[in-house]
């Protein structure tokens, strides 16, 4: 086959798996968060496996210790956060009536020093900017919750992941080994290398990555809640939890714990405490964990991660957010391997290829 039907017949392949996957995104969420889980565990059940346990009963401890850690999480955090949400929404009129009266005595101060007409066409701009802000949050929200968290696929998460995980995790090395033994034979050991380098740049951001997330979320709700913050296990648990989008998690958390500062205290001290929390998290996260659990060689920039997250929401809703990371994961390991081909070749040095270009395909 020549070099420009190879590049049709998978070109066709990925354009066919992408309008399955759109079309199919609806009733995929069980089975994507159940590989995810698989992925997690599998490096587990290896090491169980030989340490002298079986495959099946390895699969089985991992998967319920899983599972049952998650239903012990869930039972224990929700009613402290059902509560917080309670009081925070039965408050919320009142943070709202101070919010406007400190708002409205900016704006007058600010209206004293400038003329009336920049003053009303300054108050249009950020009403008119507000209001953009606040349509795209609804829209992306709303499709998040369409495409992903409708409450059958809520209960279909909640009922097929744990089998899905089994499964997949008991299955996973044949899996695997099958599927190598499809790959074309003249590019096999191309692709292999491809594949461990999209696995070790995939398993080194996400699994690092959610270890900063559970430290983060920890660090955050026990500070804020040291500093005696109104509602700060709740907002700390969602920036550990936002963390995962770079920067999202620390300045989101930031800004929503200080302005509730702002409100809750008259002493700048509290105010500043509240901000220490996010700043000491940051610098810890920044300084010590992403090296040491993400470390700089999984070669994903943060920017690519925040675009493939918003771009997986809007496309396949709560699907798209599970799989944009291998989706990142995978492009920015076959852009940089067609990068290195491109310099390899005569299209960027203008003569012959040089020796170990062609090889590699």
């Amino acid at each position: 086959m020549s070099s420009g039907r190879h590049w049709r017949f998978w070109g066709a392949c990925l354009v066919a798996a992408g309008v399955v996957l759109y079309l199919l995104s609806g009733v995929l969420l069980p089975f994507v968060a159940g590989m995810a889980v698989a992925y997690i565990l599998d490096p587990v059940a290896d090491r169980l496996e030989r340490w002298g346990c079986s495959r099946t009963l390895a699969t089985s401890l991992l998967t319920a210790a899983f599972f049952l850690g998650l239903i012990l999480a869930f039972f224990c955090l929700v009613p402290i956060l059902q509560s917080q949400t309670a009081g925070f929404a039965k408050r919320l009129p009142h943070y709202l009536d101070l919010l406007r009266d400190n708002v409205t005595g900016w704006v007058q101060s600010i209206e004293m020093r400038i003329n009336p007409a920049d003053a009303e066409r300054l108050r249009a701009a950020a009403g008119d900017f507000a209001g953009k802000v606040v349509t795209w949050l609804g829209a992306l929200l709303g499709g998040l919750w369409s495409g992903g968290l409708a409450l059958v696929n809520l209960v279909s998460l909640i009922v097929i992941t744990p089998i899905v995980a089994f499964y997949l995790l008991r299955d996973w090395d044949r899996l695997v080994s099958r599927m190598d033994s499809w790959l074309p034979r003249e590019h096999a050991p191309v692709i292999r290398l491809l594949m461990r380098e999209i696995n070790d740049t995939l398993a080194g951001f996400a699994r690092g990555q959610a270890l900063v997330c559970l430290f983060l979320g920890t660090f955050y709700a026990a500070g804020l809640s040291i500093v005696g913050l109104d509602f700060g296990l709740i907002v700390g648990i969602v920036a550990g939890f936002l963390s995962f989008i770079p920067f999202v998690g620390t300045i989101g958390g930031f800004v929503v714990s200080v302005g509730l500062a702002f409100l809750q205290f008259s002493d700048w001290k509290w105010i500043a405490a509240t901000a220490g929390v996010f700043i000491t998290g940051h610098l810890i996260e920044a300084n010590l964990l992403t090296p040491k659990l993400v470390g700089e060689r999984v070669g994903l920039h943060p920017v690519w991660i925040i675009f493939a997250l918003l771009a997986g929401g809007a496309l396949l809703g709560f699907v798209g957010v599970l799989l944009a990371v291998p989706v990142a994961a995978a492009a920015g390991v076959l852009a940089r391997f067609a990068l290195k081909r491109y310099l390899a070749s005569p299209l960027y040095s203008g003569g012959s290829e040089s020796g170990g270009g062609g090889a590699a395909a």
